[in-house]
């Protein structure tokens, strides 16, 4: 009989996707909690075909791009798994039959406040041709956006000038659960993807703390209610969104107007994601894989797993780019940082210890969780396992989240 528990998890996206195993001793009790979509098999070319030709609440794109003058279409940044570079050759086939030149489209990369990406990057993205067929450009939030007044609620949208200039506006993205506005991909691609930081800041400070607003919630969510606003005021055409398995391919595609698709595209993503949850736990370790480079977002999915007392919370954060840059929300020395910056001044919630483990290190990425004199650091498995052994000896209860930045317990949901 083996003297260890071994367990496969998914590591760096958009440098390898890869695995990482890890193990455990035999007479610790260990949970892997996968979710509910787990498995799931990549959608077929007749799938990808069927979702294009029959778009929910608009026309197909080669019917409504047909006599445009100018296309534009927004895909989202390496902060998100999204596979763009399998679904955007079927984009360019329906424009081609729309009879859209290469010359009348160009890709804006809708990173909101989140720094803006390379060439290496846009690659990755779109696939090996785009690059050398068509113009690609990152959204600046601090500049050349265009005022379109303000949105029901007051919040006065502003959005890319050269996207509100296109006739024709294509968005790409995907759907996973979201610690804000309930489920990512819709609408969010206009705000904050194309926004400028003064809509975002603004849509984002006067909704949190909020009960409306949290992962998993979508109905009534005031923060989805703002981002719908804002698609209807940018003229956003037509939405694709995809659910991906954790290989990163596209499972389940939703074609059509950005709140009709999407609402279509959540009552699939609500059930996929879903996880069901083992409480109490003496360790949990939550693996970031579709968002490696945003490891805050694991934090406090893993707590509630986590008895009262206080146990050990592990973040796996393997991704050699590091934390994201982030306009609205990082540090920028020791005590500057964007506009919603705050230092954090203790640890998450349950958690006695925090341990990080970084193969890649990057330590000011460490300060979105926790006061860097409260983390534990180390580098690989081998390593950390040897800590954990350490403190709980032969007996342990330990919940392993294959990947924390998209999977979500229902029953821990909670207001942001």
């Amino acid at each position: 009989m083996s003297d260890t528990k071994k367990v496969t998890l998914p590591i760096l996206a958009w440098y390898g996707d890869t695995e990482l195993e890890i193990d455990f001793p035999a007479t610790w009790d260990v949970h892997v909690l996968k979710h509910k979509g787990d498995g799931a098999p990549p959608l077929n070319d007749a799938g990808f075909r069927k979702a294009l030709a029959n778009p929910i609440g608009t026309k197909t794109i080669r019917e409504g791009a047909k006599g445009k003058k100018e296309v534009c279409i927004l895909f989202d940044d390496m902060s998100r798994a999204t596979p763009s570079a399998d679904i955007v050759p079927y984009v360019l086939e329906e424009l081609a039959a729309a009879g859209i030149k290469d010359n009348q489209v160009r890709f804006i990369a809708a990173i909101g406040a989140h720094g803006s990406m390379n060439g290496i990057d846009f690659t990755k993205k779109l696939g090996k041709d785009v690059m050398g067929r068509f113009r690609v450009y990152n959204h600046n939030p601090y500049e050349n956006c265009t005022p379109v007044g303000p949105s029901p609620a007051g919040i006065p949208m502003e959005f890319n000038a050269e996207f509100m200039r296109c006739d024709y506006k294509i968005g790409i993205g995907s759907i996973v659960p979201h610690p804000m506005a309930g489920f990512g991909g819709g609408s969010k691609m206009i705000l904050p993807g194309i926004a400028s930081i003064k809509t975002i800041d603004l849509n984002h400070t006067r909704l949190c703390p909020n009960q409306t607003t949290g992962i998993g919630k979508y109905e009534g969510n005031t923060m989805k209610m703002d981002t719908n606003d804002a698609a209807r005021m940018a003229a956003l055409d037509i939405k694709v969104d995809c659910i991906y398995n954790l290989k990163r391919q596209v499972t389940h595609l939703f074609v059509g107007d950005a709140i009709e698709e999407h609402v279509a595209g959540v009552k699939v993503a609500r059930e996929f994601w879903a996880t069901d949850a083992v409480d109490d736990c003496d360790i949990v370790i939550a693996n970031s894989f579709s968002k490696a480079n945003e490891m805050l977002l694991a934090a406090p999915v893993a707590a509630p797993l986590l008895n009262s007392a206080g146990g050990d919370m592990v973040l796996l954060t393997i991704t050699p780019e590091g934390q994201i840059n982030h306009y609205w929300s990082r540090s920028f020395g020791k005590n500057l940082g964007g506009r919603s910056f705050c230092p954090k001044t203790g640890l998450p919630a349950n958690t006695k210890k925090l341990t990080i483990m970084q193969p890649y290190p990057d330590f000011v990425g460490a300060d979105w969780v926790a006061p860097y004199e409260m983390i534990t650091f180390t580098r690989d498995w081998p390593t950390t396992i040897a800590q954990l052994k350490a403190a709980y000896g032969a007996k342990a209860k330990v919940a392993v989240i294959p990947d924390a930045s998209v999977q979500y317990f229902p029953a821990h949901v909670t207001a942001c």
